[in-house]
Order: C-alpha cells, then sequence, then structure tokens
C-alpha cells in the first residue's frame, strides 16, 4: 500500500501548520515534512491549534529543502483552480481532490502531497518540478481557498488510503456472487406466483425487484436469509406452515 506523506512549503502561519497537522491526524496520516518554516514555539499557535497532533505529527516534522521532496516522493502539489489548458502544461491537466486515491491507490513509490504558501500557494517553477497537480473545484469568482482549508478537503478525501483501508478492513463490502443473486430472484417470481400475485403484473414487479436487489447489493448472508423469509412466506400462503406456528423464530 503506498504510503502518504504530507509537506508545507514555506509556510507564514505557525497556526495553519498546526491546523493541517490536526487534519492529518484526523485522517491517519503521520508524516509531515516543512520547507523553509517560521518557528514553531510549544507554546504558541502551532501546537495549540494541532490538538492532539500536538503529541506525535508536529513535534516529529522533519524541515528540508524543496530538493528533497522532488528526490524522494512521487509528488502532488495543491494549487487553485487555474483556467489553465493543454498549451499552457505547468498547472494543467490537473486532478481532483476526489480523485487522488485512484491516482495513489496502485502506486509503486512513498507519495507527498505538498501545500504551498498562503499568500501565493506554489510558484510555477515548483509546480513544474512536481509529478502531478492538484487542484480543488470551487466558485469562479472566488476559488482561492484558506491554506489550512484546502488542505484539509485534500486530506479527506485520501482517507479511502489513510483510514478506512487500513482501520476499517472487516468493514469491506462482499457483495453474494452472481448464482446466490439469481437464486434469489428465481425465489422471488416462485414466491409471486405462490401467493397469487396477478400474472399480468408478474413480469413488472420481477424487474422492480432486480433493480432493488442491484442498489442494495446484498451480501450472501442476506440473500440467504431474504430467499429463506420468501420460502417461509409462500409456504404459509399455500397453507402448508399454519398461521401462528413459528411465530418469533428468525428466518
Amino acid at each position: 500500500m503506498v504510503e502518504i506523506a504530507v509537506a508545507v512549503v514555506d509556510p507564514e502561519t505557525p497556526g495553519n501548520v498546526g491546523t493541517i497537522a490536526r487534519g492529518m491526524k484526523n485522517f491517519g496520516l503521520s508524516e509531515l515534512y516543512l520547507v523553509d518554516p517560521p518557528e514553531l514555539d510549544p507554546d504558541g499557535e502551532a501546537y495549540g491549534f494541532a490538538g492532539h497532533a500536538r503529541e506525535d505529527v508536529l513535534p516529529n516534522a522533519e524541515t528540508v529543502e524543496f530538493d528533497y521532496l522532488v528526490e524522494n516522493f512521487y509528488t502532488v502539489g495543491t494549487t487553485a483552480i487555474t483556467n489553465e489548458d493543454a498549451t499552457k502544461h505547468v498547472r494543467y491537466p490537473f486532478v481532483r481532490p476526489a480523485e487522488l486515491p485512484d491516482e495513489l491507490g496502485g502506486l509503486d513509490a512513498d507519495a507527498c502531497i505538498v501545500f504551498g504558501r498562503e499568500r501565493v500557494g506554489l510558484t510555477n517553477e515548483e509546480l513544474a518540478r512536481l509529478d502531478r497537480v492538484c487542484s480543488i473545484p470551487a466558485a469562479d469568482d472566488y476559488p482561492v481557498l484558506n491554506l489550512a482549508q484546502a488542505a484539509t478537503i485534500v486530506l479527506y478525501e485520501l482517507r479511502e488510503l489513510t483510514v478506512e483501508a487500513t482501520q476499517h478492513p472487516e468493514e469491506a463490502h462482499e457483495r453474494a456472487n452472481e448464482h446466490e443473486i439469481e437464486g434469489l430472484y428465481e425465489t422471488f417470481d416462485d414466491y409471486l406466483h405462490d401467493v397469487g400475485h396477478p400474472e399480468e403484473k408478474v413480469e413488472k414487479t420481477n424487474r422492480l425487484f432486480r433493480r432493488l436487489v442491484a442498489r442494495g447489493q446484498p451480501t450472501g448472508r442476506e440473500a440467504r436469509t431474504l430467499r429463506g423469509v420468501l420460502r417461509r412466506g409462500a409456504m404459509r400462503a399455500s397453507g402448508e406452515i399454519p398461521r401462528g406456528d413459528g411465530d418469533g423464530d428468525e428466518p
């Protein structure tokens, strides 16, 4: 799995460094690099804004040269929407934050998300040395975001790689296989006939049920449980199971 670091180039405000460190902590990142940072007083804004990141992310931040980032990482520079086109390729093409997990997920290298200065961001010369450019879509009349806000948005979009994939692997959704899904459709069709659903409506009802199941993406256990409920309902409708028998049992 790709390892992702964060770098801030020439930040002017210690508070922004602290806020970015806090965002990193929120979304499962810990490796912070600073290029030409201001002094980060343990009793000042940076640590005051860092929350729990004051315990590890911020004190472990490394001060490096810009060259270090270029030489050691697959770099993604961040900038405002620029309206650049293919004839001006320094800032074009750019990727949006929501696209970063797909961009970085299969990467066989360490990556670093690089943020620039509060007022002017990253220069064209700096961006030209980075591997990729990421821009946050915003309103045309005011597309420029505060540094800490922009960082939080980008780090949030990376959570698929930094939080969900590492901390909650047991929550991955395993859809029932096609054999189980088709069996559920067949059981539902049998159910419609067994309970006397109007014949002229069976085809449409089956189609609606397929759409519902397709949206729901049931697991194998869910599909099997639903089939059991439908079979039991059909048996009860036909009198094979007397009403009241087995009430309260789980399907």
